[in-house]
């Protein structure tokens, strides 16, 4: 009976906490999707966008830095389970997910922070790749692995080169193609099937 009187009591300010660390991880994410650098990123701001006071964001994160990462690492949902059919199969679904991520604003200042931000802030870069690269790249580094090893692939094969050549093609095509060029829908398949060609057996 104390126990259950005791988590009655707590249950109140949880929704509360919360809604709070929601709204801040949306603000900090706004923000940088309409633009505002790290550099130019104040706590003083987010905590004016989130509706709450700057104690409430420094009870949850010890600096700026921190809760960049955490806001980012939101936006880097973990890999689903691929289809492991095939060693092309499984590229071709984790292309796709860099596709539709780079497809959308606040999907895409990941990018921009990655490219252009880690060298002014390494501290923030090394704690995102972490929390949301490693993880990544380890997923295409087993695909590939699993591939030369069933003989799907060419017992050479460079995995390094061959993970940095499928993953920075399509880094490349969302990126830095010209605006006025879509991107073509089934450009995971194209660009699988060309390095493909070179890998295979």
């Amino acid at each position: 009976m104390v126990t259950e009187q005791m988590g009655a009591a707590r249950t109140p300010g949880r929704p509360r906490s919360e809604k709070a660390e929601k709204a801040i991880i949306d603000a900090t994410i706004d923000m940088l999707a309409e633009g505002t650098g790290v550099a130019e990123l104040s706590i003083e701001a987010i905590a004016a966008r989130a509706g709450v006071g700057k104690t409430t964001i420094y009870r949850r994160w010890s600096n700026k830095e921190d809760l960049v990462v955490d806001a980012l690492a939101t936006l880097k949902p973990p890999l689903p389970e691929l289809p492991g059919k095939s060693v092309r199969d499984d590229i071709i679904s984790y292309l796709e997910l860099m596709r539709q991520e780079s497809s959308h604003a606040r999907t895409r200042c990941i990018i921009n922070i990655a490219l252009g931000e880690s060298d002014r802030f390494p501290h923030l870069a090394e704690r995102f790749r972490e929390i949301a690269v490693k993880p990544r790249r380890e997923a295409l580094r087993r695909i590939i692995q699993r591939g030369v090893d069933s003989g799907e692939l060419r017992p050479d094969v460079d995995v390094e080169v061959a993970m940095a050549t499928l993953s920075g093609t399509m880094l490349f095509l969302t990126k830095w193609r010209d605006l006025d060029d879509a991107l073509s829908p089934d450009i995971a398949v194209r660009i699988t099937d060309q390095m493909l060609t070179g890998l295979r057996p």
